[in-house]
């Protein structure tokens, strides 16, 4: 992860022609306050036909400015994301983490929850109230919003391949920053791949999944995106699974000899990346990941399962084996920081939002409990003088809590009240003289009448209906755990796959910069947090395009980074 001494005198070049932008050796984010400067400008928007790229990249930048984040001076900047973890899966998961502990679960605090700094961030897409995990990514990643299932390009669907716009990755190659990717789902999955992909079509991820119009125009998957990545020398840690999506069809899976590759174009991308990185090391499964020597030079890329990893609850399963995402985070963390000029790492947690769409409760906190202890390694291997973390979510779900249950009543059982309301000595019943669930959802998979796949009742993990029948009532609770890890609360509308929620989600910071993130922001905001927390990438972005009082105010088109 050495920089060449052409990117260091472009750099010094970008500095000096940046003008107002802070230099790296500026004063620490704890100094005096400078005092307010001109506020950046932002046109007023009459409808939302007229929101652009442009436009939402100079209205986040003027957010983040307005809040104090350019006066930050962080070297090491981290986005953990929790997709799908919405306000009340972090509410359900302190008290999940909580009672595995032996403690009545409520005064419990996640990893991330301890920090110092909060605030909540507006999710929907340029089109949808209710948001994807493409657009929602784009936001948070690029700086500026888009519609729904698009990745790493402008609101715009008039150009077959999308409009591309850099992401906080790319940025930080082009500075001669180290980059690092995370995640426990598909590498070319929507959150991971809008750190280095621009497609309209988030499904993009192999080449057979690319629309006619689009092989026309010439457009790439995202997996050949991942591999063909020209900005700088290469993203230099890369953590998920996927494997699928860069083999081609017919090879077998080196885990799972039925599952075959993907790729129509009979391009074994792996081998591709191998050769354009002679110094690189591949890996495929836990042996392999625990001989990693961290402290040798040269980019690393591991793809631990065909399709997405295993949610934690299974992953003990896993013949193979793969590493949990504390331990994929710990690892990065290791490789990036022999970096010293610094890094930008995204770890998603993107299980949570899968064992949602399930209506699965029992995994979906699981999986925030692992997203925690990935922030908490983060916290542990980083100082907050210099490196600012930042935690947050794609997007909401549809999970509800409610009910009057006692304190300290388990989280995933059905609800006792207090005995002054007449549930002191057995679970409180509804309507029907039922008893029900603390945790349920709008809407979903786990809907008590007959479908398809499972008879009339509780339903059990996994349960992915193509129809449901109709049914009466609800089902007699009184002989279910509702605890088990398998079992599927249940919903008031039935679907075949529970939906996302529009609602706010938090964000969590600490360090430099940190102070910034508070009130309430469009979700693009999140980009400039950590943008504008750099003094380096303030100073390349700013050398590159429009800048205001030192703060970039345009997206840039990736290919202005590469040589």
């Amino acid at each position: 992860m050495s920089r060449s001494p052409r990117l260091a005198a472009a750099f010094a070049l970008v500095v000096v022609l940046s003008g107002g932008c802070a230099a790296p050796g500026a004063p620490r984010a704890d100094a005096p306050v400078a005092p307010a400067r001109a506020a950046i400008a932002v046109p007023a928007i009459v409808h939302p036909r007229e929101e652009t790229a442009a436009w939402w990249f100079r209205a986040g930048a003027a957010a983040a400015q307005a809040r104090g984040a350019d006066r930050a001076r962080a070297r090491n900047l981290v986005l953990f994301v929790g997709d799908g973890m919405s306000l009340t899966t972090v509410a359900a998961a302190r008290i999940f983490e909580g009672q595995r502990r032996g403690q009545p679960g409520e005064e419990n605090a996640l990893s991330f929850e301890r920090f110092g700094h909060t605030a909540l961030g507006k999710t929907y897409n340029t089109d949808s109230q209710t948001p994807d995990s493409a657009g929602t990514m784009t936001a948070m990643i690029t700086g500026t919003k888009t519609g729904i299932g698009m990745l790493g390009v402008g609101p715009s669907r008039r150009e077959p391949c999308g409009v591309p716009v850099a992401s906080l990755l790319e940025l930080a190659e082009g500075a001669g920053l180290a980059t690092g990717v995370v995640s426990t789902t598909r590498l070319t999955h929507a959150t991971p791949g809008g750190t280095f992909g621009h497609t309209p079509d988030r499904g993009a991820e192999a080449d057979v999944h690319l629309s006619t119009e689009a092989r026309a125009a010439g457009c790439h998957d995202l997996a050949r995106q991942f591999v063909e990545f020209a900005v700088g020398d290469g993203i230099d840690v890369a953590f998920g699974g996927g494997r699928r999506m860069f083999q081609p069809a017919g090879t077998p899976d080196p885990e799972y000899p039925a599952a075959m590759g993907r790729r129509g174009d009979g391009r074994d991308l792996v081998a591709e990346w191998q050769a354009r990185h002679p110094d690189g090391r591949y890996v495929w499964n836990a042996r392999d990941f625990a001989a990693l020597d961290l402290a040798r030079p040269g980019p690393v890329f591991g793809l631990f399962e065909p399709d997405h990893m295993r949610f934690e609850h299974d992953r003990a399963n896993d013949a193979a084996g793969e590493p949990s995402l504390a331990e994929m985070t710990r690892a990065a963390l290791a490789l990036l920081q022999r970096d010293a000029d610094g890094f930008v790492l995204m770890v998603e947690g993107g299980r949570i939002d899968h064992a949602h769409h399930y209506g699965n409760a029992y995994r979906a906190l699981d999986e925030t409990v692992a997203l925690a202890e990935a922030v908490r390694v983060a916290a542990e291997l980083t100082s907050e003088d210099d490196t600012l973390i930042l935690v947050t979510a794609d997007h909401a779900h549809t999970l509800t809590f409610a009910g009057y249950p006692q304190r300290g009543n388990p989280i995933l059982g059905k609800v006792v009240g207090l005995a002054s309301e007449g549930g002191g000595s057995g679970a409180v019943e509804d309507a029907l003289g039922l008893p029900y669930t603390t945790l349920g959802y709008a809407n979903g998979t786990g809907y008590a009448g007959a479908s398809d796949l499972q008879p009339a009742g509780p339903k059990r993990f996994p349960h992915e209906p193509a129809r449901f029948k109709a049914a009466t009532g609800r089902p007699d609770l009184r002989g279910v755990d509702t605890t088990h890890p398998d079992y599927l609360q249940e919903v008031a509308i039935p679907l075949g796959d529970e939906t996302h929620g529009g609602e706010d989600v938090g964000i969590w910071a600490r360090g430099p910069g940190s102070d910034a993130v508070r009130g309430t922001v469009e979700q693009n905001v999140v980009f400039h947090f950590l943008l504008q927390a750099s003094p380096r990438l303030r100073a390349y972005a700013c050398g590159l395009a429009a800048c205001e009082h030192g703060v970039p105010v345009a997206p840039l088109d990736p290919a202005r980074l590469r040589p």
